[in-house]
């Protein structure tokens, strides 16, 4: 079709074949432009994103883990769980990092991120579930596991908690 005008198309295919050829360039047109949605989403939007990240100071996901770590790193100086326990707070942490990291965590690992006995993570874990902070669900491929995640409101309270931190050079 390239070089050729409407009228003559219409002349030598009658006005079907015009119509045909109409909607086979839509269609066309329509894959290149999800091509190039792809491309830039995919391509400029990650660059944007990181362009904007260098300037307006960690992620949400930076700021929760530095958060976790550094209650990690205060125990064996300052003590430990006995002194600064706060295991329902570990566990939102813990759960908020493996949600922005798109992993699965099932009760032990909550348990243990809990930096807790296991009973004591396990008692935080319900509460957190009565809360409707914590969901369970049963792990597909393995039935005798189950896991945990963070309610759509949980993370919704956590990344706006997040958001109002200001790091060490006072960007937010």
């Amino acid at each position: 079709m390239e070089g050729r005008n409407a009228a003559s198309i219409m002349i030598e295919n009658g006005a079907e074949g015009f119509s045909s050829e109409i909607a086979d360039l839509a269609e066309q047109l329509s894959q290149i432009a999800k091509d190039l949605l792809g491309v830039a989403s995919h391509g400029e939007i990650a660059h944007e994103r990181q362009n904007t990240q260098a300037t307006a100071g960690p992620t949400l996901l930076e700021r929760a883990e530095r958060l976790y770590a550094d209650r990690r790193q205060r125990s064996p100086l300052i003590g430990g769980y006995e002194l600064f326990g706060e295991p329902a707070w570990d566990i939102l942490l813990d759960l908020y990092i493996a949600h922005a990291r798109g992993k699965v965590v099932s009760v032990s690992s909550a348990c243990i991120g809990s930096a807790a006995p296991p009973t004591t993570g396990l008692r935080w874990l319900g509460i957190l579930q009565q809360e409707g902070l914590v969901l369970r669900e049963n792990d597909p491929q393995d039935q005798r596991r189950v896991n945990v995640r963070l309610s759509p409101d949980a993370i919704t309270r956590l990344e706006t908690y997040l958001s109002g931190l200001t790091d060490k050079s006072g960007k937010q």
